[in-house]
């Protein structure tokens, strides 16, 4: 579903969950974010959410992790830990059984190395193959990692590079390159675990989370930046993408999504250099399990990246916060 229509079916639940009547609801509806959460007591709070979606390429094994990784992403977001998942399935009754087999032993694999137990799960009867999870995790109330947050002079951090959309739309066509799929497929089944953990140890300086996946660059930076109230500016030349994202881009093998997403998110966008339409469609390019993407304090952000190179982590610089219309996209 795209953005726009997203927005408008969930807008009447909104006003049902009055804050008041659920106090311990630190982040849902009202205020979206990655995942809800839901505090326990002074030290504990739930983090849950669920995703799930087609596949994104033909191994089942490999899809079954990159489904996995994209659904705890959302846990990582928000500085939380996962402690169980349960399976999500739709499956066609005329597949081979031993294809959903090789999905659900890639997600458990992916599950295992985060730490946590894959719990139990639902099955249902779908035309096309569908996997993901539902992940709950632990995170310690006062220190969620929320869109919300982002300050006039933070450093923007990426920690996955950018195009999955156009190099597995490319896949589907058959006209990737057998290189270029296995970096992307590597790069979506990479869980962000470290990643958030090397961020959420250098809390209080990192002021906003969030991740890059279905709404692409573009979105969910806008939602960081209107909900911090913030331009956030974006260098066009520091974005990292993936082997042969501008390529597959330029030869047009573009997602719906991102025609949905530039629809959408397209007013918050300042073009402050000219790109051409491909470029401007790596923008706003679905991204599956993407990276996280933060705002964190300049006088930290040396020692920080210092610390995820020390760890064998990626993160790149892309960008930086800066005073303007709240929700506006600056790319330069």
């Amino acid at each position: 579903m795209g953005p726009e229509a997203l927005a408008q079916v969930l807008r009447p639940l909104a006003g049902m969950f009055d804050p008041g009547r659920f106090p311990n609801l630190l982040r849902g509806l009202v205020e979206p974010d990655d995942a809800l959460v839901w505090k326990l007591d002074d030290e504990r709070a739930i983090v849950q959410t669920a995703d799930f979606f087609p596949p994104v390429v033909d191994d089942p094994f490999s899809f079954g992790q990159i489904a996995a990784a994209n659904a705890m992403s959302d846990v990582y977001a928000m500085g939380g830990v996962p402690i169980f998942a349960m399976n999500l399935v739709g499956f066609p009754e005329s597949l081979d059984p031993e294809v959903l087999s090789e999905i659900l032993l890639g997600g458990a694999d992916k599950v295992l190395e985060a730490g946590a137990a894959i719990a139990g799960g639902h099955t249902t009867t779908d035309e096309e193959p569908k996997y993901g999870l539902a992940v709950t995790g632990l995170v310690h109330p006062d220190r969620v990692l929320k869109k919300t947050g982002a300050k006039v002079g933070d450093v923007l951090l990426l920690t996955k590079p950018l195009g999955t959309g156009v190099v597995t739309t490319a896949h589907k066509k058959q006209k990737v390159a057998a290189e270029d799929l296995e970096v992307a497929i590597a790069s979506m089944a990479r869980l962000s675990a470290r990643a958030s953990k090397l961020l959420v140890e250098a809390w209080p300086a990192v002021h906003a989370l969030t991740d890059v996946t279905g709404f692409a660059l573009l979105g969910h930076g806008h939602e960081v930046a209107h909900q911090s109230g913030v331009t956030l500016v974006f260098d066009w030349a520091k974005l990292p993408w993936l082997p042969g994202a501008e390529h597959y881009a330029r030869k047009g093998h573009l997602t719906g999504g991102s025609k949905r997403n530039d629809a959408y998110y397209g007013e918050y966008l300042d073009l402050r250099r000219p790109l051409e339409s491909w470029e401007r469609a790596l923008l706003t390019d679905p991204q599956t399990s993407g990276g996280l993407l933060c705002a964190v304090d300049p006088a930290a952000v040396d020692a920080l990246v210092e610390r995820f190179r020390a760890s064998k982590e990626p993160v790149w610089r892309v960008g930086e916060v800066v005073a303007g219309k709240a929700g506006t996209i600056r790319v330069v």
